[in-house]
């Protein structure tokens, strides 16, 4: 009966709905975050337990809204072979804001809890932030060429800053995942980088090789993610609205290559070439992926290029 309301409507309850279930769950979490501030080792992995399961309360409650007021049709490919016992790699490409709804719908429970590299300046954000500090997201500082041109001292600060964000984590069950790219995909985008890929920008290997370098043999395999939107690139208030209909979903559970432990990224120039063909093989691999999803599941009307428009409607 909901799924019949004016879109307008369902955008209004569906963001209401959000915003309680994020205020219902993130004051238990804060609360317990104070424990992580006793100098007592117990109580911090105690802590973590439970702040891993008021996420995984959140999530569950984002994955019934969006059922109660979407009308959403899932084409899932491969997750029933994603096995992953302990911690792990996910990467995925990035189109919209509504990818991380749609790996939570799908990983939570599955995997650890998904943490996500974020930029450093995201921990100011109200209640945000501080659920993300909570929870031991990593945070990512990085600075511009520009600015390194004029402090070429602080060369290396932000890759050491990830590498401690991760080391943070070592012991905790956790999927670490990372958006490749770095950014959404957008056509401009994609002109401006030259990209060798058709739906693709280029990948960024540094952040997944310092996880490794930090995490090490704690990292039991690679979630390689796919999501292909065949009426287009949705924006966020499409997914509340409910004008989000077609979501298609690949799931492959990858290796990690063993030569690729206890090495380091940023000074061993050999190992760095041969990760970023790694990284490069995994993303020529997945824009072919990509092709082969937007041909067997095409636009179902006129005004759509290619799966690269927005929903409409």
């Amino acid at each position: 009966m909901l799924r019949l309301l004016p879109a307008p409507l369902r955008g209004l309850l569906s963001g209401l709905l959000l915003v309680l279930n994020t205020l219902l769950w993130c004051w238990p979490l804060l609360a317990l975050a104070l424990l992580k501030l006793l100098p007592l080792p117990a109580s911090r992995a105690w802590s973590r337990r439970l702040m891993g399961h008021v996420a995984e309360c959140w999530a569950d409650g984002n994955r019934a809204w969006m059922e109660l007021l979407g009308d959403i049709r899932w084409q899932v490919e491969g997750l029933e072979d994603v096995r992953v016992r302990g911690s792990c790699l996910v990467i995925c490409n990035h189109q919209s804001w509504v990818d991380i709804f749609v790996l939570q719908r799908h990983l939570n429970r599955r995997l650890p809890l998904l943490r996500f590299f974020l930029k450093q300046e995201l921990i100011w954000i109200p209640l945000f932030g501080l659920c993300c500090w909570a929870l031991d997201f990593p945070f990512m500082k990085r600075h511009s060429r520009a600015y390194l041109e004029r402090h070429p001292e602080q060369r290396g600060a932000d890759l050491a800053t990830t590498r401690q964000a991760c080391a943070r984590l070592r012991g905790i069950p956790v999927a670490l995942f990372n958006f490749l790219e770095g950014t959404r995909f957008t056509e401009a985008k994609h002109e401006q980088q030259q990209s060798p890929y058709r739906h693709l920008l280029r990948p960024r290997a540094g952040g997944i090789a310092l996880a490794i370098d930090a995490m090490g043999e704690q990292l039991g395999a690679l979630v390689d993610v796919t999501i292909h939107y065949p009426d287009g690139r949705p924006r966020f208030r499409d997914l509340l609205c409910g004008r989000l209909q077609r979501v298609v979903v690949h799931f492959a559970e990858r290796e990690i290559p063993a030569q690729f432990l206890g090495r380091s990224y940023a000074e061993d120039e050999t190992y760095r070439l041969q990760f970023q063909q790694w990284v490069n093989g995994l993303w020529s691999d997945k824009d072919a992926r990509l092709e082969r999803l937007q041909q067997q599941w095409p636009p179902r009307g006129p005004g759509h290029a290619r799966g690269r428009a927005r929903v409409s409607g």
